[in-house]
């Protein structure tokens, strides 16, 4: 799995690709909680390249929605495929995060997919 940080004005983007489970996920962690101990005003998770993510992931972008609105700040995710967008639908979590199709429309927070998300 890769991941990597980039800022884009008042916003870190945060690309994943891989598949996301118990061994990768610490990665995407790191970098959840760098980001958000730096208070980004809005974090965007990009996992357009990923296929696959089990509970571990999930977990840990909770945890990364918690640590940004513990300061405030926004956590969107972006980019989620079929077999990532199922588990967010099983586990009822659309509802919890605000999810667009794409990094460029999270970074507007325009376009969300979310019911009740701007």
């Amino acid at each position: 799995m890769e991941v990597h940080v980039r800022n884009h004005e008042r916003a870190a983007i945060i690309e994943v690709r891989g598949e996301v489970d118990l061994y990768t996920s610490p990665r995407m962690r790191e970098a959840i909680v760098e980001t958000t101990s730096a208070k980004a005003p809005t974090v965007v998770v990009d996992l357009s390249g990923v296929a696959y993510m089990d509970s571990s992931g999930v977990a840990t972008l909770v945890e990364g929605l918690q640590l940004s609105r513990g300061y405030g700040g926004t956590f969107r995710l972006a980019g989620l495929g079929g077999a990532v967008r199922e588990v967010f639908k099983f586990a009822k979590l659309e509802k919890v995060f605000e999810i667009y199709p794409d990094a460029t429309r999270a970074l507007a927070g325009s376009g969300s997919s979310s019911p009740g998300a701007p």
